[in-house]
């Protein structure tokens, strides 16, 4: 927890710890040898957009890739003791999961709480969208509020913050590739009238 909280101060004061490198694969991994919270900082990425006076916007994005799903099934088949059978049927509704639409759990704090709108689609203040390594744009398939109790939302995303809207967005998986070994950065844009902010993954350097 203690990591993505430095993470994201690292990010909003422009110093600090770098951010990491990660693997933009497909690939279902076969083990880990971290542990989930080690992987969800991993995956996390944060960025603000500041106003004249105060920060109109922060954002913080966990992207549900296949080693997150992962990491993240093996927490919950541990905590609910599924073994044999059980587990393993548990562990590939992951994988089929993590096969599915692209998804994220975007964390977005705004100063004035009515721009806190992303569900509204359309009609929302804010555009989101990824952003291919061509600089095109992915529209969402949705954006749907997390409703979740807000202490079950942190327990799995300790990066929610106390004033923050938790939402829960999908792209759509199209003919241009967003993972695999040629992809060297995956991006997401949050922008309005006022402005916007982007966070980014990137693959280690070859």
């Amino acid at each position: 927890m203690r990591k993505i909280f430095l993470l994201i101060a690292t990010l909003a004061l422009g110093c600090g710890e770098p951010i990491p490198r990660v693997a933009l694969t497909d690939t279902w991994p076969g083990n880990l040898d971290r542990s989930y919270d080690e992987v969800t900082s991993d995956w996390t990425r944060a960025n603000h957009l500041r106003g004249v006076y105060q920060e109109e916007l922060t954002v913080v994005a966990t992207f549900k890739s296949p080693e997150w799903r992962f990491a993240h099934a093996e927490r919950l088949a541990k905590n609910r003791g599924l073994i044999g059978l059980a587990r393993t049927h548990h562990m590939d509704q992951a994988k089929a999961d993590a096969a599915g639409p692209y998804e994220f759990e975007l964390m977005v704090t705004t100063w004035d709480r009515r721009e806190n709108d992303l569900d509204r689609g359309k009609k929302s203040i804010w555009h989101v969208a990824l952003l291919d390594e061509s600089g095109a744009e992915i529209e969402p398939l949705e954006i749907v509020k997390d409703k979740r109790p807000a202490v079950v939302v942190r327990a799995e995303f300790p990066s929610f913050g106390e004033f923050a809207t938790p939402y829960i967005v999908k792209f759509a998986r199209g003919d241009t590739a967003l993972l695999g070994p040629a992809i060297k950065a995956l991006r997401m844009r949050m922008s309005s009238e006022r402005g916007g902010v982007e966070v980014r993954w990137e693959s280690p350097a070859k």
